[in-house]
């Protein structure tokens, strides 16, 4: 399951009104907006948007965040949900084995909450994966008895 995707554009307040004007059909709403100078260097300023389950704590929702696109930036943001800390480990594993660059161990990403926690890797192409558990969502994954 996706958890959040980052689009790079040029304008971020037209974009923004752009994907808010296009997703409200489908209940989706501006979330807000993270303010860089509160975290670690590389993080740019993100602007949110979710659909109405994200932060509900009844189901697992999605967002999109859209930022500043940087001069020569390449590739897309994903990141997954994972269920507990170990799926973001094993995760996180087996992509370093499967050839993969880390862009950030498995650990706490506290400048995004508490209760954030994740790893960063790179493909081959220049995208960009986070494996994310955060504890408020409920179970992503239907287990089949």
């Amino acid at each position: 399951m996706l958890d959040h995707i980052y689009i790079s554009v040029s304008d971020v307040p037209r974009s923004l009104a752009f994907y808010a004007a296009v997703l409200e059909p489908l209940g989706w709403r501006e979330l807000g907006t993270y303010d860089s100078s509160t975290g670690p260097a590389g993080v740019p300023d993100l602007y949110g948007l979710a659909d109405k389950a994200y932060g509900s704590g009844v189901a697992v929702g999605s967002s999109i965040w859209l930022r500043q696109r940087q001069s020569g930036e390449t590739g897309l943001y994903v990141g997954f949900v994972a269920d507990d800390e170990a799926e973001v480990n094993a995760a996180y594993a087996a992509a370093i084995e499967a050839g993969g660059t880390s862009e950030g161990e498995p650990a706490t990403r506290a400048y995004f909450g508490p209760n954030y926690y994740a790893a960063n890797i790179a493909d081959f192409d220049g995208n960009h994966l986070e494996i994310v558990h955060k504890s408020f969502n409920p179970p992503s994954h239907q287990h089949l008895v």
